[in-house]
């Protein structure tokens, strides 16, 4: 009878396992046990069992029956993706990201497979990666010949064909929502943030779940330091996914830049600690607690990244910019071996380049030192666009623009708060070492390099661009109407206003560029202080050159181009000396190693502040420092590195060349 009855029930079929996932997980390993009693080598029912497994969260138990199945299925997709999402969930991070490029490999199309290697990119610390990988996932379902080739062009590294394709592509489909995040992808490539931002508004205004294009716009806000535009994406993010470790790491990001220190220390400890094995974790921790003057707590947590992951070039990039670190004989042997690699990126294989030059250095070993650096600079100069007779050009269109006639025009226009002190130059020619100095003083708060005059002069070309007329930026202050300065100044106090958390009178705005924008910066705030930090030429461009930005300064990378880059910054201080006397304050960093009390006391004359003697003491100031001179700045002065540049003038001809009479002079100024 019960033979009878097992013989006519109906037999579980594959159907019957498939229609209980994902919801139905339980009954639907039951299903997959039950079938396999029957058909024990079936490799679909297997596969089903493991995604079974997986989505009750029995990782270990997915991973034993999908290994075993992706050995004899050496081209099904689906059972890598599988086993990539157990292998991830268990912490095998780099494990889960062989199998899972074995799934893209086989089927480009897998779209699943390229959102789960992105996000275990993100996990090990390669975001260019993890970038290139969520950009395939949203792509996949690109069925338009057009878009296609606009995808290839940006995977073969030519994100200006892939605009152009693009943009022919917009004007007849304007609310495409994959070819909108597409072109913010090109612009982000070619360091236009600011684009990129606006054209992932416009993504998440047609399609508000757009969770890729949502965080595509934080991390651009955050590129451009608008911290506070950024916040509230990645809270709704949170959300929807609040475990997610990349939208986590994300805020500890952005809570650090907007001086909330011990927030987002907390939250990135909280990161390492449920992600011991995610180098990236570590390495923004390391980042925070570098910030806040924790320098060996910094150190442990950049060699935890190195540790779990040696390829990391940014584990040792970040060891290198502590410049008061010393690596080891084993560490540039484990550099040098890691170079050797055929698979590593352009980006890793020039943070190595680059902390090879730091460890030689210390060592004295000059000759080997340059090489690195030189080498490290040569590739990345291939990788980033740089026209010095651009940065030229617009020296000469200033000096035909701007004379005295033309501000006396405009005496009395702009915002009169006195709040913002700027310092500006170039990188590494001592701005951070001002800051500190004038943060140490009880009415000035020190901020970071903020990014809204650059942004403003955007603004300004943007909503000021006719169909007729081609003036743009700097020529079009010549049309502005008067009440235009006073709403840009107010809108450039309003806006800086969340970065001011002491409520002190004055602040500092450490943009070295925006040198740059001087008329601008007298227009709409003509009360505000104007410092420019300079160093000797050589000193200033060789500390350049060996110094890898984590973004911007491409003129940084050629000893040409750096050389060139500083003269044009000379002249064009000198011009705004002789149309605008009085308006800049300039500080020379060897006056002020050699006399720092004398100089200290002329910057304060110049502020109209009392002088304080704790400003002479900068190094015990207690704040967040984020750029690459945190730890110096904490010491006192020493003259030691003033001529440090000396140590490498054999090889620095190319730069004495492009820096011409600007040498000769300094720190005096040649007739231009």
């Amino acid at each position: 009878m019960s033979e009878v009855q097992v013989a006519e029930r109906p037999a579980t079929s594959i159907a019957d396992v498939k229609k209980h996932l994902p919801g139905e997980a339980a009954t639907a390993e039951a299903l997959a046990r039950e079938l396999l009693k029957s058909t024990p080598d079936d490799p679909e029912v297997k596969l089903l069992l493991g995604r079974a497994l997986r989505l009750q969260n029995c990782h270990g138990a997915a991973k034993e029956v999908l290994e075993p199945l992706c050995a004899t299925q050496p081209d099904w997709a689906e059972v890598r993706l599988e086993l990539g999402l157990a292998l991830g969930a268990l912490g095998e991070n780099h494990a889960a990201i062989r199998v899972l490029t074995e799934a893209v490999n086989i089927d480009r199309n897998l779209s699943a497979a390229w959102s789960a290697l992105g996000e275990q990119y993100v996990l090990v610390g390669d975001v260019l990666a993890s970038d290139a990988a969520y950009s395939h996932h949203f792509n996949i379902a690109v069925n338009e010949p057009a878009l296609q080739k606009a995808v290839t062009a940006l995977r073969n590294g030519r994100p200006d064909v892939s605009e152009d394709i693009l943009i022919e592509f917009l004007d007849s489909h304007p609310d495409h929502v994959n070819a909108l995040k597409m072109l913010a992808e090109a612009a982000i490539a070619q360091d236009r943030n600011e684009d990129a931002a606006a054209l992932l508004e416009r993504c998440l205004e047609l399609a508000p779940d757009f969770a890729a294009a949502r965080y595509r716009l934080c991390s651009s806000l955050y590129l451009q330091n608008r911290l506070h535009e950024a916040m509230p994406h990645i809270e709704m993010l949170l959300e929807r996914d609040p475990q997610n470790p990349q939208f986590r790491t994300m805020k500890a990001s952005l809570l650090g830049q907007m001086g909330e220190d011990k927030e987002a220390l907390a939250l990135f400890a909280e990161l390492v600690n449920e992600f011991p094995n995610h180098p990236a974790s570590w390495i923004s921790y390391g980042h925070a607690l570098k910030s806040a003057g924790k320098q060996d707590e910094g150190v442990l947590a950049y060699r935890k990244a190195v540790e779990i992951l040696p390829q990391l070039g940014g584990g040792y990039w970040s060891l290198a910019n502590l410049k008061t670190f010393r690596f080891s004989e084993a560490d540039i042997a484990e550099m040098h071996r890691q170079l050797e690699r055929g698979d590593l990126r352009i980006e890793a294989r020039v943070q190595f380049f680059f902390s090879l030059g730091k460890a030689y250095e210390d060592q004295k070993n000059y000759e080997q030192a340059f090489d690195a650096y030189k080498k490290g600079n040569a590739l990345w100069r291939s990788t980033v666009e740089y026209d010095a007779e651009r940065t030229h050009d617009f020296v000469v269109a200033c000096k035909e623009l701007f004379d005295r006639a033309f501000f006396e025009e405009r005496r009395g226009y702009g915002h009169k708060a006195r709040d913002p002190i700027f310092v500006i130059g170039l990188p590494r020619a001592g701005s951070t070492l001002l800051e500190q100095i004038l943060s140490s003083h009880s009415q000035i708060e020190g901020t970071m390099e903020l990014p809204d005059i650059t942004s403003l002069a955007r603004h300004l070309n943007e909503d000021n661009a006719t169909d007729s007329d081609e003036v743009g930026y700097p020529h079009l202050l010549a049309y502005l109407e008067p009440q235009e300065f006073e709403r840009r100044g107010k809108e450039y106090i309003d806006n800086t206003r969340s970065h001011r958390k002491l409520g002190r009178r004055y602040f500092v705005d450490k943009m070295p560029n925006n040198y740059a924008h001087v008329p601008l910066i007298h227009l709409i705030l003509p009360n505000a202080k104007i410092i420019d930090a300079r160093r000797h030429p050589m000193g200033s461009c060789f500390s350049n050159f060996k110094q890898h930005f984590a973004r911007g300064q491409h003129f940084t990378y050629s000893l040409t181009d750096v050389g060139r880059y500083y003269r044009d910054y000379v002249e064009l201080m000198a011009h705004w000396d002789e149309v605008l006397p009085g308006r800049v304050h300039r500080v020379i960093y060897e006056k002020l190693v050699e006399n720092p009390e004398g100089e200290i006391r002329r910057i304060f004359d110049y502020l109209g502040l009392p002088f304080e003697e704790q400003t002479l003491r900068f190094h015990e100031t207690e704040r967040a420092v984020r750029t690459a001179s945190s730890e110096q700045v904490r010491m006192p002065l020493y003259k030691s590195g003033v001529d440090h540049w000396k140590k490498f003038e054999p090889w620095l001809g190319p730069l004495k060349t492009a820096l011409g009479s600007v040498l000769d002079a300094y720190p005096d100024v040649p007739e231009f």
